[in-house]
This record gives structure tokens, sequence and C-alpha cells, in this order.
């Protein structure tokens, strides 16, 4: 009980970097964006044009946004949210980090570069992040929630029973279609579908429902069907292996190309070249990095404790891992297989999102682990599906 009231009691400590702007003027949400020069107002930064689900920018209080470097800001979260997920990224992605199960974890998130604040608007405060789908030519993206509840063990009794009324499957079916993108190769366009089409989707028709992402308007798509089923696999692996973290209303962002191998394709790194690690840290003057700011942890339970207590037992592993596992390296492999060219297959990602409500555990993530296994069963079934017209 004094863990959850201490949950709300989460503030931000602004670093040195960062001068006259208070912990609690961050958190604000976004002033409503002026009718014109809204898409430019952030320094050159936009929003997300791809984004199938989530907060958005110009319609919630918080959103997303696409910086001219090619990367990801993710609004931070009002506390205890925001904070949390902050600290999460920080503690996975950390230079001193040597825990094998937190380095093994980065091959499944997006690579995070710190958080980033615009001049234009100081008072906001962003996660920078990874874009998953930069070197996709057609993304076709899918965000889906996964385990068996959508609430954390410290939501209240108003929120259980709000998530559990915005789909009561939840607990059965352990995951939920928010939302997705499809490249439509008859027509050239994308085919959109949002959270309420997820929410529809029951037991008996949540086979077809998830087909409809593979559906390219002429056939299915089951070689990244296939590829989708080895990446979830990798992720089930790592949940199996660990038992000390526990995530809440956390999702899977799949993507695949939409563009036929058979099609000539263009260099989708020409207009939009991803950042390395070493230039994300110098910015241009008119914009700054923030990667000093700290989260006042003030409950018993902080997520900093979990990779401290594994220090003093992995020291002399970390010397040797540690040069295959640093962050501009983390997610190398996968790198390669992305964007490939005609006749090399498909390429695909599948990246785990969201981590706003990530808990230390001492046991398996069961309710996670269910939604894995539920889903591949799922995408298992598709790969024996007759061709769809």
């Amino acid at each position: 009980m004094e863990s959850s009231i201490a949950l709300g009691r989460l503030e931000l400590s602004p670093g040195p970097a960062v001068v006259g702007v208070t912990g609690a003027s961050r958190l604000s949400g976004l002033e409503p964006a002026p009718e014109r020069g809204a898409q430019r107002r952030m320094n050159g930064c936009v929003p997300l044009s791809h984004q199938v689900a989530g907060h958005k920018y110009g319609v919630d209080k918080v959103g997303i946004l696409q910086h001219p470097d090619g990367t990801v800001l993710k609004q931070l979260q009002p506390p205890p949210r925001g904070p949390r997920e902050m600290h999460f990224y920080s503690m996975v992605y950390a230079e001193d980090c040597c825990d094998p199960c937190l380095l093994e974890l980065r091959n499944h998130l997006p690579k995070y570069y710190g958080t980033w604040v615009s001049p234009d608007n100081p008072s906001d405060l962003y996660l920078k992040l990874e874009d998953v789908t930069r070197l996709f030519h057609k993304p076709c993206i899918m965000d889906v929630k996964l385990g068996q509840r959508s609430y954390d063990p410290y939501a209240s009794q108003e929120k259980r029973e709000q998530q559990i009324r915005k789909y009561p499957l939840m607990e059965e079916i352990g995951f939920l279609l928010l939302g997705m993108r499809v490249y439509n190769v008859s027509n050239d366009s994308f085919d959109s579908y949002d959270q309420h089409y997820g929410r529809k989707l029951l037991k008996d028709t949540l086979k077809d429902g998830l087909a409809k992402f593979f559906y390219n308007g002429i056939a299915l798509r089951k070689d990244a069907v296939s590829a989708s089923i080895g990446k979830v696999q990798q992720i089930l692996h790592w949940f199996e292996s660990q038992q000390q973290l526990c995530f809440y209303a956390s999702s899977l962002l799949f993507v695949y190309e939409g563009q036929p191998p058979a099609t000539p394709l263009t260099n989708p790194l020409q207009d939009k070249t991803p950042a390395t690690s070493a230039a994300l840290k110098d910015e241009h003057t008119e914009e700054y990095n923030n990667n000093n700011i700290q989260v006042s942890m003030s409950w018993d339970y902080s997520l900093d404790s979990i990779c401290s207590n594994h220090k003093s037992l992995c020291q002399q592993q970390c010397k040797e891992q540690q040069p295959n596992h640093n962050q501009e390296g983390a997610g190398q492999e996968n790198e390669t297989t992305k964007g490939a060219g005609p006749g090399a297959g498909p390429a695909v990602e599948v990246r785990m999102i969201d981590f706003a409500h990530v808990f230390p555990s001492d046991s398996h993530d069961q309710g996670y682990v269910y939604g894995l296994k539920h889903l591949l069963s799922v995408l298992q079934q598709l790969l024996h599906e007759p061709e769809l017209h």
C-alpha cells in the first residue's frame, strides 16, 4: 500500500544542462498548437506521420514527433508514467550496465538516445528513440498490446474496471490489436485500422482480423508472417529466461516491407539517413540533448535496484561482454536485414514499445508470456491458411 502511494510522488529532477526549468513544468501537456505553422513549430520536428496507435500530437495532451535527424521524439507523460518509462530506458541503456538480461533486452527495444528538449518549447521533455520504420520503403505497421491485463498492480478500482470494459476478452486472448496500416499493392495506398477495429475482434474472428495486416490486396504475405513468428519467438525466449521485470500495457510494434521484393527499390536512406550515436551527441546549436536528467525515485522498489543487484554478480562477465553489447552496437545484426533488396527476403522488425507500466518482479511475467504464446499460435495458423482473394 505504501509503495502504491509513493508511486504518485515520482518527480523529475532537472539536470544541470537545463537552467530555469522545473520538473513539474516539464511534464505539463502541450499547449494548443497554433493554426498556422503547427507542422514545423517544434524546431523542425513534425508529427509522426505513420503512427498507428497511442497518444497523437495535436489530438492528445502528449504526442510523438519526428525529428529532422530521423529519430522519434516521444513526449514524456505525466508522473508517475513518464518518469517511470524514462527510468526504464535509462536503466537498460546505461553505459555501465552489465546485467546480461538487460543487455539482451536491448535487442528487442528501439535504441534510446537520451532525452531532448526544444528551445521553442523548453517546458516539454521528450524521449529520443530510434524510428524502427526508417529503413522501410512502404512500411506496414501494427501495434499489438500484450498481456492478460492492461492495468498495473497499483491501478485504482475505477481504472481496472475502465480497462476491462474497453476489451473484456483481454484476459482470455492475451493481446489486443491497437492499430495498423497496411500497404495495398493493387492501388498503391495504405489501408488503416484503429483501436476500435481491434476491440471488435472476438476469439473466432481474431485470426481473420490479424490476417488483414499481412494481406496486401493481392495475396497473404506468408513470408512476412513467417519472419514475424521468428522475431516473436526470440522475445518469448527472453521472457521465459527472466524473472526481474513485469510489463503491463506494453506493446509489440510489427513492421514489414510492403513493397514487393520484385519491384526495383530506391535507397530509403537518401533523404532520411539515421543519425549515429555520435551524431546525436553533436546536435546543431538550435537544439540540445539533455541526458543528465534524473528521476527522483521515492518508492522502495526502484528499477535502479535491479541493475545494482546484479552488478556484483556479473562484473567479471561484464568485462568480456560489454564490447559486444554497447549502446551503439545494440541491434546491429537486425539492421543488416532491414530494407533488404529484391530477392533477399522480407524486411521485418518486431520491437517492444511503451514502458510506462514496468515494475520489478521476482517471478516470470506470466501474463505477457501467455499473450505471446497465443499470438504465436494465431500467426502460425495463418501460415496454413489458403490464399486470400
